[in-house]
């Protein structure tokens, strides 16, 4: 018998999962934790949303991808990781280096472009990086950190055997990454070298315009390292708590088997691929219908029925992380921008010889370099 095979829609793999039944008693501990998560979401919430504003006034250029919708999957991801462990991160990445620790001045002022920004101004916002909470970029090209992901997680093996306490690697991808050379190549080789590294698919539903269904032949996604053999889930990723514990689970094997996992937690964006797109290729009633998931509303509900929070302290803390966002805004624009003669610097790790630091236009060197290396005579 022969029929039409439905359009897959991995919404409804989650959207009928209960809830974890609430424990009976939570510690102090357990309830601020709680709190703070609802604090990093709304950061991440308000964040983004002066971003877009700021973007329309011509603050920062370039392009500029949100986590707006996504803010429970960051959280969740970042609260699962240790100090010690390395992300890798796609270009749609504030949110996670805000919930990874950085602070909103530096991070709003590297997408301004000024030189206190995360990376001096250099990235913008597709290139985050701070080597003291061990983030490493912010990827401007699809995938492209897939592979120097894998090379970190290669140079934790050499350096330690597996254990409880031993350092792991998350790299975030989208769901479009999947398809790449990339993706197969790298989890290939982390199978085969027992690499402790956690690869997580953010599944917003949609490689920019294009539906998942429509460009992955298997578009459970969870289900593509399979051919490697490396395990893979999927979590709501709207629920921030699933998806903390999900991602604990797999660093936890990643960790003690020095072996790869897959994760995909199933998110939703709430505006287009970047600041620019209309998202025109959404109908009115699925626009609708994202807004009601939307999880950061979500969230404060059922702190507030669990009695972790009260309204008038979800408020508050509201207005708090929204003047800590004016406060990043105005520590942007007054921060300078990078000084011309910096221009050349970190173009290599280490300095090399008779490399010509001279702007366009400049004549070559024909004489011992000045101090700007333009050459004299």
């Amino acid at each position: 018998m022969t029929g039409t095979t439905p359009a897959h829609n991995p919404a409804a793999d989650t959207a009928g999962t209960a809830r974890p039944a609430p424990a009976p008693a939570f510690t102090p501990e357990e309830t601020e934790a709680l709190r703070g998560y609802y604090r990093q979401m709304a950061l991440i919430r308000s964040f983004e949303l002066r971003a877009a504003e700021m973007y329309t006034r011509a603050k920062i250029g370039g392009y500029c991808h949100l986590n707006l919708g996504e803010e429970a999957t960051a959280v969740g991801l970042m609260a699962a990781l240790r100090p010690t462990d390395y992300l890798f991160t796609t270009y749609r990445e504030h949110g996670y280096a805000l919930a990874r620790g950085a602070d909103p001045g530096r991070v709003m002022a590297e997408l301004f472009g000024r030189a206190t920004g995360l990376s001096g101004g250099r990235g913008g916002s597709m290139h985050l990086f701070d080597t003291q909470l061990r983030l490493l970029g912010g990827y401007g090209i699809v995938g492209g950190q897939l592979p120097p992901a894998t090379g970190a997680a290669l140079a934790i093996s050499y350096r330690g055997e597996p254990g409880p306490d031993s350092e792991a690697v998350m790299c975030l991808l989208g769901d479009g990454t999947t398809n790449i050379g990339a993706f197969h190549e790298s989890l290939n080789l982390a199978a085969v070298w027992h690499l402790p590294i956690l690869y997580v698919i953010v599944n917003n539903q949609l490689g920019m315009g294009t539906p998942v269904a429509a460009a992955a032949g298997e578009p459970e996604l969870y289900r593509r390292g399979s051919a490697y053999r490396i395990p893979g889930s999927r979590v709501d990723g709207s629920d921030v708590l699933a998806v903390r514990d999900a991602a604990r689970t797999a660093l936890t094997q990643a960790r003690t088997e020095h072996r790869p996992r897959l994760l995909e937690a199933v998110s939703y964006r709430l505006r287009g691929h970047s600041v620019v797109d209309p998202a025109r290729y959404r109908t009115t009633e699925e626009t609708e219908q994202l807004r009601e998931k939307d999880p950061l509303p979500a969230f404060r509900l059922r702190l507030i029925e669990e009695g972790h929070l009260t309204p008038e302290e979800a408020a508050r803390i509201d207005e708090e992380v929204d003047e800590r966002v004016n406060a990043a805004v105005d520590f942007a624009d007054a921060s300078p921008p990078p000084d011309v003669d910096t221009l050349f610097d970190h173009q290599y790790a280490t300095a090399v010889a008779n490399t010509f630091r001279g702007l366009p236009g400049d004549p070559l060197p024909c004489g011992p370099d000045d101090a700007h290396g333009r050459g004299k005579g």
